[in-house]
């Protein structure tokens, strides 16, 4: 899988690899049980800080994605992937609301906006990139 982080992005570096993970997950590219580079490894080969990618980690970890072994390292969740909860619900409409909001006050239809939707959905799903 290769991590392509934006050094002149608003959004953390920390939560770039979050998403980049759980994008690389969801599209197949990482297989369940699938192990990940070590803290180490990672940090070096995409040039970030050791706390940067163990702070990424540990999110994925919170929140179900990846297991860290002491003999295997770290790899995706064998188990499966975390479950569609309430506060994931609702996690997600905050994170939605000021996009839909932006999108309104820029003239974009209903439809347009779950065209795009539908369309990043597919992207995704695909292993697309991004742009």
């Amino acid at each position: 899988m290769i991590i392509q982080l934006d050094m002149q992005s608003e959004l953390p570096i920390y939560s770039q690899l979050v998403y980049q993970i759980i994008e690389g997950i969801a599209s197949g590219e990482l297989q369940l049980g699938e192990a990940l580079p070590s803290v180490r490894n990672l940090a070096a080969d995409i040039g970030v800080n050791l706390h940067t990618v163990n702070k990424a980690y540990t999110i994925l970890k919170q929140d179900g994605y990846i297991l860290v072994h002491r003999q295997k390292g770290v790899v995706v969740n064998p188990d499966g992937m975390p479950k569609l909860t309430d506060d994931f619900l609702n996690k997600q409409q905050r994170e939605l609301r000021p996009i839909i909001a932006e999108a309104i006050c820029r003239g974009m239809s209903k439809e347009e906006l779950s065209a795009v939707l539908a369309q990043v959905y597919d992207d995704v799903k695909m292993g697309h990139n991004k742009e």
